[in-house]
């Protein structure tokens, strides 16, 4: 697939359709300057200010993407939904149809997320695709999955660990993982960041 994409971009630069420049340009803004550490940021200040957990609920879209909130916009991003996650209900995302994922917030999309037995599996299994992640659920605990759309792309806001009162957005935004945000993960306990080199 490598090679397969690299003849791809070769031919189409040589063409003259795509500009190495601006080729360069996008591939950077998503692999370093939008990614999961802007997600992180999104549900760091929810865990922290209640208000804009209340507004992020509301109204994912403004709270995400307007001035007041980050000013993560752009493609994938256009109209966002986040979905709180409980003790008695967590919530998963997927899209049945392609890959459709919040690219401002999230970045580019991991492989497992656009394969084929993710796609299908999880709307069937939920629980055992979460098992597949190392993710256990009590039994009590309702699993919700959401399909992303073309129109529509999904947030999960993770339950805030125990043991992170008085921490900042920053300390926060450490216990926060891609998967996490997707629904296939929890954020990461005070010991797991410990473990990881980070100062809890």
């Amino acid at each position: 697939m490598d090679i397969r994409v690299r003849a791809l971009e070769t031919l189409l630069i040589d063409k003259g359709f795509v500009d190495p420049a601006a080729l360069d340009v996008l591939i950077d803004t998503y692999e370093h300057r939008v990614g999961p550490h802007n997600g992180a940021q999104v549900i760091a200040r929810a865990w922290a200010d209640p208000d804009y957990r209340a507004w992020l609920l509301e109204d994912a879209t403004a709270a995400i993407g307007s001035e007041e909130g980050f000013g993560y916009r752009g493609r994938q991003g256009e109209h966002m939904v986040a979905l709180e996650n409980t003790p008695k209900l967590h919530n998963m995302v997927v899209c049945t149809l392609c890959s459709c994922y919040p690219w401002p917030v999230l970045g580019l999309p991991p492989v497992w997320y656009k394969s084929a037995p993710y796609r299908s599996r999880v709307v069937m299994d939920p629980r055992g695709v979460l098992g597949d992640f190392g993710v256990t659920l009590p039994e009590q605990t309702e699993i919700r999955v959401w399909d992303s759309t073309a129109e529509m792309r999904y947030l999960v806001l993770p339950m805030r660990p125990d043991g992170t009162e008085g921490w900042s957005q920053e300390q926060l935004a450490r216990l926060v993982t891609r998967d996490s945000m997707i629904g296939t993960g929890f954020a990461l306990d005070p010991a797991q960041l410990a473990d990881a080199g980070g100062d809890a």
